[in-house]
């Protein structure tokens, strides 16, 4: 398991925030098993651009970080589910309001992600992709 080199900043408010919510899926994690995806192929079908490592790595650090609960089932095969604790549910109404965000700026956003993903391509990677 990857084990950080520095030791993190932790000086404000944003900064322990980071720290637990970095990471590429983590938000979409909390907010699929919020609306009661709590199972891990749950989670893959819901995202599949997250491989099943990276998956499992972010549901870790989220249990870590007490924001979920795993509970392991005692059957054959196995089976795992996720829920959010007390905790993690104080997420849900800050999640929600960056998805309003989102929703309300969404041409902005989409312009700029692509006017950014468009000036890092080569010109022949963008002749192609057209």
């Amino acid at each position: 398991m990857y084990v950080k080199k520095t030791i993190p900043s932790l000086n404000c408010g944003l900064d322990l925030v980071g720290e637990v919510l970095y990471g590429k899926w983590k938000i979409r994690i909390i907010w699929f098993i919020h609306q009661g995806n709590l199972r891990p192929s749950e989670l893959q079908r819901k995202i599949p651009d997250a491989t099943r490592r990276v998956l499992n790595v972010q549901l870790k650090e989220l249990e870590d970080h007490e924001i979920v609960t795993k509970k392991i089932f005692p059957v054959v095969p196995p089976k795992v589910e996720y829920t959010l604790t007390d905790f993690g549910k104080t997420l849900i109404p800050i999640i929600s309001s960056i998805g309003l965000w989102g929703d309300e700026h969404q041409e902005q956003l989409r312009r700029v992600i692509l006017k950014h993903e468009a000036s890092l391509r080569t010109p022949e990677e963008y002749y192609v992709g057209r």
